[in-house]
């Protein structure tokens, strides 16, 4: 592949991540990918293939990028010796939330597919979310004196960073508070300090942010 079409692979790519995060792979055709690309759909499919291959590239690319992000926080998390680990998980959940925050479609993908978006397009789960889910949930059980139900736990860490990412919350005045604003991020991240320090009853105090 020579490098004008590499990069029309990579525009392909983006842009697919684009859509799929915004309206779901069933809600998106090919025909909408290569007119927000400007080719034709016989150039997308010669770059990518059909409409599932391009998915299913898309979401490898997606989750290579979070996993290229978060290896160094799960790598000491899985290494860290007994209340260090403490250190460590909240440095995953902080890794976590930031690039969660800065790349919104990363979360827009998973929550499709939470909603029963792209069933035909099954097993990615099990090939890239369970094997992180279950490193972080094995390095923090010795850490549960709490007795919490650690996959429950994880999985609500995760759902709230996906929601909050996507879906903000709302102020007094009813105005949606996501992300981009910093005061709203800075309120979440601490409360999901504090709510998962204190779901693992964990010694000391959640850090303040």
């Amino acid at each position: 592949m020579n490098s004008r079409e590499s990069g029309q692979r990579e525009m392909i790519l983006e842009v697919a991540t684009r859509l799929f995060a915004a309206l779901g792979y069933d809600g998106t055709s090919t025909r909408q990918i290569a007119e927000a690309v400007g080719l034709n759909v016989a150039t997308v499919s010669y770059h990518v293939g059909s409409k599932r291959e391009l998915y299913l590239a898309v979401m490898e690319r997606a989750f290579r990028g979070f996993a290229d992000e978060m290896e160094d926080a799960t790598r000491e998390l899985t290494a860290a010796p007994g209340e260090a680990k403490v250190v460590a998980l909240h440095r995953l959940l902080d890794r976590y939330i930031d690039f969660c925050a800065e790349h919104p479609e990363f979360p827009a993908l998973w929550m499709h597919r939470w909603l029963a978006d792209a069933t035909d397009v099954a097993g990615l789960e099990p090939v890239y979310v369970q094997p992180l889910a279950q490193s972080v949930i094995d390095s923090i059980a010795p850490l549960n004196v709490g007795d919490a139900d650690m996959d429950f736990t994880v999985i609500s860490m995760i759902w709230c960073i996906h929601s909050f990412v996507q879906s903000g919350v709302y102020d007094k005045s009813g105005e949606r508070q996501g992300p981009e604003n910093p005061r709203a991020l800075a309120r979440f991240r601490a409360h999901m300090h504090t709510m998962i320090h204190r779901t693992l009853g964990l010694p000391g105090e959640p850090p303040r942010v």
